[in-house]
């Protein structure tokens, strides 16, 4: 069997969550370390700690609500501009990937790994990054780490209008 060597991940492991991650994150100043890149009106961005891909980011409103049934117009209408917008940005800050995907699991059954706060799945692609790891080995290789990551979206985000 061969090992694959992620040493930066051993903070991850075995901290049980207590509350709500978004509400968590949102509430605290310190953005780079909670790797929220936007804050809106009623919508913020965070980077996903455990992406798909390089750039996956997660899209929530700022109130804690679990369902698309639940939002407010305005929520609805914000979330799904500012999900455009960090298409745009993604374009920008990792040279025009692929394609996308953009994806809202509703419910613990669906996949929702936080089924209480609503999120959606901004998810850069690129052809072959689903290569032998992810569909053997059952295992995803990020290629970059977060903070340079999270500096490009950053960038982006100033360069994008």
């Amino acid at each position: 069997m061969e090992n694959l060597w992620a040493p930066w991940r051993s903070v991850y492991i075995g901290k049980p969550q207590t509350g709500c991650i978004f509400c968590e994150k949102l509430n605290s100043t310190e953005d780079k370390e909670n790797l929220v890149v936007y804050r809106g009106d009623k919508t913020f961005v965070i980077m996903n700690l455990y992406p798909y891909n390089n750039g996956h980011l997660l899209i929530a409103p700022k109130r804690h609500v679990g369902d698309i049934s639940e939002l407010t117009d305005d929520e609805l209408t914000e979330l799904m501009k500012v999900s455009q917008e960090m298409v745009r940005v993604l374009r920008t800050a990792f040279g025009s990937p692929h394609g996308f995907n953009l994806g809202i699991n509703l419910g613990k059954v669906a996949g929702a790994g936080i089924p209480g706060h609503l999120h959606i799945h901004v998810v850069p692609r690129w052809d072959g990054d689903s290569n032998f790891m992810a569909v053997i080995g059952d295992t995803r290789v990020i290629s970059e780490a977060w903070h340079k990551t999270y500096d490009k979206i950053i960038t982006a985000m100033k360069n994008v209008k």
